[in-house]
């Protein structure tokens, strides 16, 4: 994956607030990079750019080759399904379904049987240890077990390329830690790229890459 020239920025009442402009990146295959940076200076911002759930101002990203912004919505969304997985500080998960169901989601838009997605799903569960929780509802599990139903609901329609923003910022770090162990243990046995954008230093130490958004630039420091 390829960032090139990357800008955003939002027309507000009084003018235009900038985040970044000129922004370029590289992720190499089966890298793990953290992005740190303070809160508000952008790192979420860039992680839609990254994985297409936002649209730049200018620049572009490359995925397999393939300019992504060239895309109409209906294949943004093609991409962002089969390609890209995401994990979010605040799981995302419906809460009128079950574990299992709210795992089986992106394999029912890919349009999988039912019974063929619960038998993924069910594969899924086993590598994020919660196969007996298959039946239970969100509210029913603990913050560290409903970010492994994100995970894995990330990672049922094997993706390439995933993106984590702030996996562990709503746990605490015994937990958070159990959470990183788990996604470098898939990072290695999936064979994915993963970028981890966190303001966490150790959050940052499980990534071979660190760089550092600041000022509107992104800077590599390790």
């Amino acid at each position: 994956m390829r960032a090139v020239n990357l800008g955003k920025e939002y027309l507000l009442p009084k003018g235009v607030l900038r985040v970044f402009s000129g922004l370029s990146f590289e992720l190499e295959a089966g890298d793990i990079v953290a992005i740190m940076g303070v809160s508000g200076v952008g790192k979420t911002t860039l992680l839609n750019l990254l994985g297409a759930l936002d649209k730049p101002t200018e620049g572009t990203v490359y995925l397999d080759g393939e300019d992504v912004f060239a895309k109409d919505e209906r294949d943004l969304a093609r991409i962002r399904n089969r390609k890209i997985g995401f994990v979010f500080q605040f799981y995302h998960l419906l809460p009128e379904f079950t574990t299992l169901e709210n795992i089986s989601i992106p394999l029912m838009i890919k349009g999988f049987p039912k019974d063929e997605a619960f038998r993924r799903s069910t594969d899924i569960l086993k590598e994020v240890f919660l196969e007996e929780k298959a039946h239970l509802r969100p509210a029913q599990l603990s913050g560290g077990e409903q970010q492994r139903i994100a995970i894995g609901r990330a990672l049922v329609n094997e993706p390439r390329l995933l993106l984590a923003d702030e996996p562990t910022g709503n746990l605490d770090w015994k937990t958070g830690e159990h959470i990183l162990h788990l996604l470098l243990d898939l990072h290695q046995k999936k064979g994915l790229s993963s970028i981890l954008v966190t303001h966490n230093e150790k959050v940052a130490q499980f990534c071979r890459k660190l760089f550092v958004l600041e000022r509107g630039e992104l800077k590599r420091l390790a």
